[in-house]
């Protein structure tokens, strides 16, 4: 309420200003009258979106997967792509990144990392952008030079803190230990640190070995497994939901959310609110905020065709 009524405050005082500046026909006041209005349009489509981020998890800090899709080195490379795009983002918005666990791909790119960013609203606004990935480009692994289709998963889950109890049966875990992969280190590839944890009734599997301690991997690699149990629940409420309220789709696996177009010409189109960016590389730089406030904001503002692009 206070930041409402700071806003409007603020919208009055740039009225009285106008009035006084078309009194005066005075050119300054009006431009400065310009640019707080500007700036007030900003603050409101902020505020907008703020309001919507009201689920239960939604201050939560997010736990992003990244997977690639069938098509080897192009689609790992895509993957890696998509993790640098999420990257950029969280250092705009200020947000740090824990790194949990990383599948280097076998000749370039990866073939999954799963990370957390932490910070304010993190999981509000990632979890729009759970769903399937679509790259059209000629590939740079494909001698012919032929256009290559990719597809890359993005799932997002609430990181759950001690105050949210979820019961895990030790029985129902299966616990694999092995040497960690990638480059060096003195103690990677030597012991048995990284760990894998199947969680059988459900069959999700979770796995860490970004650390030096199996003790430390399996911490981080509970934390996640947690986690995806709890957004597992969430969605089954979800689905009771639906059966009320028709028309609520469920986001998953199979459901091409955003198609990223590089050839025969640049486009990034996100298929849920029929909105479309030319400026492909500003997007894979991290400015995805455009499609994430619309889709946000699609329950009230349904045309999200019209954005302003950065130069």
């Amino acid at each position: 309420m206070e930041r409402w009524q700071n806003l409007y405050k603020e919208i009055e005082d740039c009225g009285v200003l106008l009035e006084l500046a078309e009194e005066e026909e005075d050119p300054s006041s009006l431009a400065e009258v310009r640019r707080q209005a500007e700036k007030l349009e900003q603050q409101i489509r902020r505020f907008s979106v703020d309001m919507m981020l009201s689920g239960t998890d939604d201050s939560r800090n997010a736990i992003v997967s990244i997977n690639a899709g069938a098509g080897g080195t192009e689609a790992q490379d895509w993957a890696e792509m998509l993790f640098r795009m999420y990257t950029r983002w969280c250092e705009e918005k200020g947000y740090a990144i824990d790194i949990m666990d990383l599948q280097p791909g076998d000749e370039a790119g990866i073939k999954s990392v799963t990370f957390t960013a932490k910070g304010e609203n993190a999981f509000g606004y990632l979890k729009v952008e759970t769903g399937v990935h679509r790259l059209v480009r000629i590939s740079p692994f494909n001698a012919s030079g032929k256009r290559h289709t990719s597809f890359a998963s993005v799932f997002v889950y609430p990181e759950i803190d001690d105050e949210i109890v979820v019961d895990i049966d030790e029985n129902d875990l299966r616990v694999d230990t092995f040497r960690a992969s990638g480059a060096g280190g003195q103690h990677v590839n030597k012991t048995s640190s990284a760990v894998r944890i199947t969680h059988q009734p459900t069959g999700i599997v979770v796995q860490c070995q970004q650390e030096k301690s199996q003790l430390r991997n399996r911490e981080l690699a509970m934390r996640v497994l947690r986690a995806r149990l709890y957004q597992l629940e969430q969605e089954k409420q979800e689905r009771k939901m639906q059966a009320i309220h028709e028309g609520k789709g469920e986001i998953a696996w199979g459901n091409q959310i955003r198609s990223y177009v590089l050839h025969p010409y640049q486009m990034v189109k996100d298929h849920r609110i029929n909105m479309d960016v030319g400026n492909v590389n500003a997007v894979l730089d991290g400015w995805i905020d455009p499609f994430i406030e619309a889709v946000l904001l699609s329950g009230v503002q349904q045309n999200a065709s019209a954005v302003n692009e950065p130069a």
